[in-house]
């Protein structure tokens, strides 16, 4: 080495040791807010995976340093590694050893935008976004990380009546979206009867939603994917937390029992049944409209008086063990349930009556994961589960002295085994084999007159499938494209899945993204009677014959393009969507049609459209969704297309978040136009007492308007609680949105009954973290 080299050398090392001295002086922060800083200083985004990161600290770069000596910095100070992508994006990662899964192996899942809308969300290379509730900045009108109403954000994805139990993704109902917890199938999922989210969002790492180009290994779900996953590595720190919110108390907590075990604990239970609140009571009256508890049928002069009692509770806890180095196992359990009953007092002819009706609704999982890494290029994953849904009611009527018993119950058995290798830097090979067995049963037992039926069917499948990712050495370009083979032992017969997703980075801002896919699914839910489940939970699952009850079939294709820089980001996605073998019992028709059995199918084509800028304190967004929804039976209406009961064509969300120190605020806007309905015949509006109705859906409510606030200060309470206060209002300006508008025959008149929206409604929250 000549003098010069070496003079350089040490220079070098003498002027990184006092770099080193004079930062590390600094208190050492949390990496993670490390990361947030250097964003904002430098407009670049972090991919990382939680594990890699979680209980690392480090002292903060200075401001004068370049972008990669404050990457040099941090990887001197944290030991991990800091990799510059491209201009703007920066991949974290730890030492690969012989026992651990290769850097490249996680760098095949590619982060492009990391701040989507707001902090904790993120846009993926393979066109899926994740959400992240731990790392939630605020959205509007929420105070509290709820999940399934935050995706409902994101472009494409609305319920036509305000709940996340009837969330449609690109034109599809809700019972066509795969909700996973753990890897586990839910049939529930949602309390106050769908108005909020029945998961803990405190021990849920992230989730990740999929509209289209889903990975193989996903069955059902020919709408979307909703897949939910709590933390599944020991960090060895205890943690917990406390809230209460004008709806429900919550708690969790995360004990470190040996150096590789944890325990993960969270449970919640609803104050509505102890204390009535302003929340509770325009909760009530939204969710209670229109159903058995809040309606009298009784036309004569018999006087009838109800006292309800509602509430709710969920609870999960998880086992993280990690055997060995290689191995490790995990065991999962949670329970929902939501349950009302009230008692019904009346006086019929001077005598005086009672009865008590209840409905119970509970969703009840559990599941076992074997995780065995073989070496620096080979995993395996072994997951059982089992999963039981039973919807129970009794519902009295005095007046008629009838009782009603109706049940739907879900038992589902899965068994699920991948292998993950990689065969080169860039590429990497997942297979694997599921097998799945269902059985839903439909009870319905009526006293007077005597009455009952009781269904069972069970399907069991096979499925297998295999799938290639590839991402390039300079990130550019990316694709997963594999195939899933579906067998049906009871139909015998064979569905083969094609899925696509391809993304290429041109021009160093843009990316081109084209997704396709092919689904199926086997279950679905339909609607018998409008009062079925006193009207509160009216839709029961059941299972395909393939006879009338067809396996439902989608196709979809999508094509996007995304521009990215200096925090602006410009989406733009055109797609075409069809799903066959619908119901029309699937539907919920209000109209002529609903007590029609027929098959058929619906198209979807749509634009959505996403501006997004971030400033140093500020994140803003304006998104735009184009939908053309039309069904097509093979009898109704004359074999002619007319509007999906759902078809939103136009939707509009703005969104603004400020951050100031340790207060966040939020204000957003939600439009769309008004869902379509069927208005009867003004010449003949009622014949033989029933209601003659206009061509089908030709006929849209009143467009939907909502604006909302929220805010949060974080404070600390003593060296290691901190507390956060919250407070939001939904629907500011108390508008009186008309979800829903059907019609009903009294006195030989057609008589419109409209269900509406939340009013303005308050909620006010307390956290401590400890």
């Amino acid at each position: 080495m000549n003098k010069k080299h070496t003079l350089c050398s040490i220079f070098t090392l003498i002027f990184a040791c006092c770099l080193t001295f004079s930062q590390t002086a600094q208190e050492p922060k949390p990496l993670i807010e490390i990361l947030k800083t250097l964003e904002v200083r430098y407009a670049i985004s972090f991919s990382y995976a939680d594990e890699t990161i979680s209980n690392i600290k480090a002292a903060t770069p200075l401001q004068t340093l370049s972008l990669t000596e404050a990457l040099a910095f941090l990887t001197q100070q944290t030991h991990l590694e800091f990799r510059l992508l491209s201009s703007n994006f920066v991949a974290i990662t730890g030492v690969q050893n012989s026992d651990q899964t290769g850097f490249k192996l996680q760098e095949l899942q590619e982060v492009i935008v990391s701040n989507y809308l707001t902090k904790g969300i993120l846009r993926n290379n393979d066109g899926s976004i994740t959400l992240k509730p731990k790392n939630f900045d605020i959205l509007p009108g929420l105070i509290e990380p709820d999940v399934l109403q935050t995706v409902q954000a994101l472009p494409g994805i609305v319920s036509v009546d305000e709940t996340i139990s009837n969330i449609n993704i690109r034109g599809g109902t809700h019972d066509q979206n795969l909700l996973l917890w753990d890897g586990i199938k839910m049939y529930q999922s949602g309390h106050f009867f769908g108005l909020i989210s029945a998961f803990s969002p405190y021990l849920t790492t992230h989730v990740d939603v999929s509209k289209n180009g889903t990975s193989a290994r996903y069955g059902d779900g020919v709408s979307g994917i909703i897949d939910m996953q709590n933390s599944n590595e020991i960090n060895n720190m205890f943690t917990s937390g406390l809230g209460l919110n004008l709806l429900n108390v919550d708690g969790f907590v995360k004990v470190p029992l040996k150096k590789n075990i944890e325990l993960q604990l969270s449970a919640r239970r609803s104050v509505t049944d102890l204390l009535t609140t302003p929340t509770y009571n325009q909760y009530f009256k939204r969710i209670f409209q229109d159903t058995d508890l809040t309606n009298n049928q009784d036309n004569t002069n018999n006087t009838l008086s109800k006292d309800e009692r509602f509430y709710f509770y969920d609870t999960s806890v998880k086992l993280l063990f990690d055997v060995t180095t290689k191995d490790k196992l995990r065991l999962n359990f949670l329970l929902i349930n939501n349950n009302i009953d009230y008692q019904e007092e009346s006086t019929i002819n001077n005598v005086e009556a009672a009865s008590n009706s209840y409905l119970n609704q509970n969703n009840i999982a559990g599941g076992f994961q074997y995780i065995r890494t073989w070496n620096s290029k080979l995993t395996s994953h072994l997951h059982l589960y089992g999963t039981k849904y039973d919807l129970h009611a009794i519902n009295y009527d005095v007046f008629n002295d009838q009782r009603l018993i109706q049940e739907n119950k879900v038992i589902e058995y899965a068994l699920k085994f991948d292998t993950g290798y990689e065969l080169t830097s860039n590429l990497k090979l997942t297979s694997g084999y599921q097998l799945f067995e269902t059985g839903i049963s439909n009870l319905e037992d009526v006293n007077n007159p005597e009455f009952r039926s009781f269904i069972k069917k069970v399907l069991r499948t096979h499925a297998g499938f295999s799938e290639l990712k590839f991402l390039s050495s300079n990130s550019n370009t990316h694709i997963k494209a594999g195939v899933r083979t579906n067998y049906i032992e009871k139909f015998k017969k064979i569905w083969i899945e094609p899925r696509l997703s391809f993304s290429q980075r041109f021009l160093t801002h843009f990316r081109i993204e084209l997704l396709g896919e092919f689904k199926s699914q086997t279950t679905s839910q339909i609607i018998d009677l409008q009062n079925d489940f006193l009207g509160i939970e009216k839709r029961r699952w059941i299972l395909s014959n393939n006879e009338n009850i067809p396996v439902i079939e989608s196709k979809q294709g999508s094509l996007g393009i995304h521009y990215t820089q200096n925090k602006w980001l410009v989406s733009a996605e055109g797609y075409y969507k069809k799903v066959e073998g619908i119901t029309s019992r699937s539907q919920g028709f209000q109209n002529q049609y609903q007590f029609v059995n027929d098959i058929g199918n619906f198209t979807v084509t749509g634009l959505d459209i996403l501006i997004n800028k971030r400033f140093q304190h500020f994140s803003t967004w304006l998104s735009y969704s184009f939908s053309d929804n039309y069904y097509n039976f093979s009898f109704l209406n004359n074999n002619e297309s007319f509007p999906n009961n759902v078809n939103i064509k136009h939707a509009l969300n703005f969104g603004l978040t400020h951050t100031i120190d340790q207060l966040k605020l939020a204000a957003g806007v939600h439009w769309h136009s008004g869902k379509p309905y069927t208005t009867p015949n003004p010449n003949e509006p009622v014949k033989d007492n029933n209601v003659q109705y206009n061509a089908p859906n030709s006929s849209s409510l009143a467009n939907y308007f909502r604006a909302d606030i929220s805010a949060t200060y974080t404070f600390h309470l003593g060296n290691s609680t901190k507390a956060q206060a919250g407070l939001s209002i939904w629907n500011i300006t108390n508008k009186k949105n008309i979800l829903n508008t059907y019609y009903v025959v009294e006195n030989d008149n057609a008589i419109r009954v409209d269900n509406v929206s939340l009013g303005f409604t308050p909620n006010a929250s307390l956290r401590l973290n400890f």
